[in-house]
């Protein structure tokens, strides 16, 4: 059981490895510039059904109805690792069979608008990592659970917490995201479909991510969602004493 879920873990970071170049177009040989090539029509369907599988796959295994259903058939401890799991082969899918769509929507020619492009890129994979870390980074891919039946040990959920990006938004994660996917010093009509799509799921996503979180802890996380914006930070630090994690 344990090794299934660093299997899953290992995964995981493979396709969020990749997912950085190929968002950033460096390094990897296949990435949002340059995939498979394909008339434009074919293409653009091609990707929207990736983006979609990818979309349906991580929302609905996250829901708690499915999650319900789906423990009966596979035990408790390697919920979350299969869900890593199947979450990275989608993605690692998408990698593989992306169409390209090369024409160019915008190239900022001046070094000092790339050079602040690049930045921002690169800030928000930081911010993703770094605030998986701020709510329990293992228990978010599956590691700690396995740990803890292997150990024998029952399961405890981590509950919320106060902890520094998760004062300023309430998904620190998804705003990472957003901010790699758009910062682009050279933008394509790929790369622009793909940050369309990814940032349509991302808000799709994030209200039934918090009605779920509403009927679990009901006024603790109504109360949080009053002081503490979804995604555009507030100019100052919200106290707020509780907060949700993604």
């Amino acid at each position: 059981m344990i090794g299934y879920g660093v299997l899953s873990y290992l995964l995981f970071l493979i396709a969020f490895l990749y997912a950085i170049g190929f968002v950033g177009a460096i390094v990897v040989p296949r990435n949002v510039d340059h995939g498979i090539a394909a008339p434009l029509g074919v293409a653009v369907l091609v990707n929207l059904a990736l983006l979609g599988l990818f979309g349906a796959q991580h929302s609905v295994m996250a829901r708690p109805g499915f999650k319900r259903w789906w423990t009966r058939l596979v035990p408790s401890p390697i919920e979350r690792s299969t869900y890593v799991l199947l979450a990275s082969a989608a993605l690692i899918l998408l990698y593989w069979q992306w169409r390209t769509i090369p024409a160019v929507v915008w190239d900022v020619h001046n070094s000092a608008g790339r050079v602040l492009l690049w930045a921002l890129f690169w800030l928000g994979w930081a911010t993703v990592f770094a605030s998986s870390f701020m709510v329990n980074h293992f228990d978010l891919f599956g590691l700690r659970q396995v740990y803890l039946a292997w150990r024998e040990k029952p399961y405890t959920d981590i509950g919320f917490r106060t902890s520094l990006l998760y004062r300023l938004v309430r998904h620190p994660i998804m705003l990472g995201f957003i901010i790699a996917f758009w910062a682009a010093p050279t933008m394509t009509a790929g790369h622009l479909l793909f940050a369309i799509g990814a940032t349509g799921y991302i808000l799709i996503a994030l209200p039934l991510e918090e009605r779920d979180l509403v009927r679990a802890l009901g006024n603790q996380y109504q109360d949080y969602r009053r002081d503490v914006p979804m995604l555009l930070p507030r100019l100052r630090w919200n106290s707020s004493k509780t907060v949700g994690q993604h």
